[in-house]
């Protein structure tokens, strides 16, 4: 009895500091993020004062009066900076929540959203109503209006999951190592229609595309963000409701069913909620790459597997990175703009190469 009493204290104190650790790490990467967010509206060509920002942004809701900072200000903070802060928080939130879920999912901390087709296939259908929407899809792209892009390529993306989900769907279960296999292929036929749709794209689209495929947030407007925004807010709230249940599946889908968790629902949530996320944050930025694999692994390694802590960490230290990865790409070559996904993936290549050094040095690979 002493023995196992010793190890339940001991057992007791690891949740305690764990759970501690999990928190601290929630409110630094929070904080991050409302720095990024600052940052992202004061710094610029224009500086801004944050008691000039804070002072705008309570005008918007009648607890402070604006009239002592100029319109020019007034402007930029209104209708050009923080748009652009607003969706990088949600883009690097709905990549970094997506990339946990996906790493859960697959019980596989390399994985990202990329592996299953979600990104490529939004890419795709987003690629399509840039280069076909004034043409052949205008009759079904007008109705929908702000909500067009955004929409088109979260079924692009949903499309991809799908048709993937039902290639892995063996006797009801999903095979994941098909799932992955399947996902190779998803992605070489997904890029195989963007590089024919570029081909078929004029000069301005082109260059528009160009800029695109490579991650932006300049295009930011509040006609834009908002409708993604709901998408996205959707899908972040969803995932994070997961927790529980990607908990159980780290123990393996037969105990998990035991514990009273309906794993094929999950699965097919966190693909649906997965392709939402993303394939709204791949229609109004474009490609951004390794958000999606690096935060999750960077938070798992700071709180644990404890999904609890793992969700809610990658949404916030992802909305981080996103707007510190876009103060870059702004101010690093002013009054050019560097493309966000060559930020980002500057910062994601060599944090990939020590993971996989990393792992090779623990015998991972045999």
């Amino acid at each position: 009895m002493p023995a196992e009493t010793a190890e339940g204290s001991e057992a007791n104190s690891l949740s305690v500091a764990r759970e501690k650790t999990g928190i601290a790490v929630l409110v630094a990467s929070g904080g991050l993020a409302i720095l990024g967010m600052i940052f992202a509206v004061t710094m610029g060509p224009l500086n801004i004062s944050s008691g000039d920002m804070f002072t705008v942004l309570l005008s918007q809701v009648g607890l402070a009066n604006a009239d002592s900072v100029s319109t020019v200000k007034t402007g930029v903070i209104e209708n050009i900076r923080m748009p652009r802060a607003v969706l990088g928080f949600l883009v690097g939130a709905a990549l970094g929540s997506a990339g946990a879920a996906m790493q859960g999912f697959f019980r596989n901390p390399l994985a990202d959203p990329g592996l299953i087709g979600v990104s490529t296939g939004g890419a795709l259908a987003a690629v399509a109503v840039i280069v076909l929407g004034g043409s052949l899809l205008a009759p079904v792209l007008e109705p929908l209006g702000a909500f067009a892009l955004p929409l088109i390529a979260f079924l692009g993306s949903l499309g991809a999951v799908a048709l993937i989900y039902q290639v892995s769907l063996i006797e009801g279960r999903v095979i994941v190592a098909t799932m992955l296999l399947a996902g190779v292929a998803a992605n070489a036929l997904a890029f195989s229609g963007i590089g024919y749709l570029t081909f078929l794209a004029d000069d301005t689209q082109l260059r528009d595309l160009t800029f695109w495929t490579l991650g932006s947030l300049g295009g930011a407007i509040w006609d834009r963000v908002l409708p993604a925004a709901l998408l996205m807010g959707i899908s972040i709230i969803g995932l994070m409701t997961l927790a529980r249940p990607m908990n159980c599946l780290l123990l393996g889908e037969a105990d998990a069913s035991t514990l009273g968790v309906n794993v094929e629902a999950v699965k097919r949530r966190a693909a649906f909620l997965t392709a939402l996320g993303v394939g709204a944050a791949t229609a109004v930025c474009g490609v951004v790459g390794f958000i999606g694999l690096v935060v999750p692994h960077l938070v798992r390694l700071m709180t644990g597997p404890d999904h609890r802590y793992v969700l809610p960490g990658s949404a916030l230290l992802g909305a981080a990175l996103i707007l510190f990865s876009d103060l870059v790409a702004r101010l690093a070559v002013a009054p050019a703009e560097l493309p966000l996904g060559v930020v980002t993936a500057a910062i994601g290549a060599p944090f990939f190469f020590w993971l996989l050094i990393k792992d090779k040095r623990q015998g991972m690979y045999g």
